[in-house]
């Protein structure tokens, strides 16, 4: 597996015969470095974990362009497909689909869901998700989503049992650096975990600091990529 972080909560995973974009928040992100066609570049699916737009992001022009499954909440996909997304595959927490080269679920998560367009209509997005990805002759991930901590995240590790975590860490918005650390260490049994949400707007956590203080003696890897830095996991 190969993984990228795109700044924010976008990531880029590559496996064999698939490559999946999570939460493509492209135009308008600060942190992103690159160029949209760079970062979609071979892109099979995109998987969204919720509604708001720092997380659908750019998924309606990159699945325009490639012709991308788009993987999410059931009320998300149904409005997107409204948008110009033609090829939606629409689900629900605790679902799994077989995508073919990955099985993708989706996980309960803490936060909300929606947005107001420019006429000032609120539109219902459904509900804020996590999302596990797993694929064959690959360690399982997680990634949380938009989330606080929750005890059943012990659930999603038992039965899951992701190897690999993706926490939010930028506070305000989500848990910061300390509570996700709480988290990964007391529900997970992570071998490998790398923070994400943080450093793109002043209004969130500037370093993942606090969460590598807090991940110190666990035993877990933590990789605190740049980004556009490509991981091999």
């Amino acid at each position: 597996m190969k993984l990228t972080w795109l700044g924010h909560a976008a990531f880029r995973i590559e496996i064999t015969d698939a490559v999946i974009l999570i939460d493509p928040f492209f135009t308008g992100n600060p942190k992103f470095a690159g160029d949209v066609a760079s970062a979609a570049r071979g892109v099979t699916h995109i998987v969204l974990t919720h509604g708001h737009g720092d997380h659908v992001g750019d998924t309606v022009a990159i699945a325009r362009e490639t012709g991308a499954k788009v993987v999410g909440d059931a009320d998300l996909i149904g409005y997107l497909s409204r948008q110009g997304v033609a090829n939606g595959d629409p689900m629900n927490s605790g679902g799994t689909v077989d995508e073919g080269p990955f099985r993708v679920s989706l996980t309960v998560a803490h936060h909300s869901s929606g947005s107001i367009d420019q006429n000032g209509v609120v539109h219902s997005l459904g509900s804020p998700h996590g999302v596990v990805i797993r694929a064959p002759g690959e360690r399982t991930l997680y990634h949380a989503g938009d989330t606080d901590i929750f005890s059943d995240m012990a659930l999603i590790d038992e039965i899951y049992a992701p190897k690999i975590g993706i926490l939010p860490i930028g506070d305000r918005f989500t848990m910061g650096g300390k509570v996700a650390a709480m988290a990964a260490r007391r529900f997970f049994h992570f071998e490998t975990v790398i923070p994400g949400h943080y450093a793109t707007f002043p209004l969130v956590d500037a370093t993942a600091d606090a969460f590598v203080s807090g991940m110190e003696g666990s035993g877990v890897d933590v990789l605190v990529p740049a980004v556009g830095e490509v991981l091999t996991l």
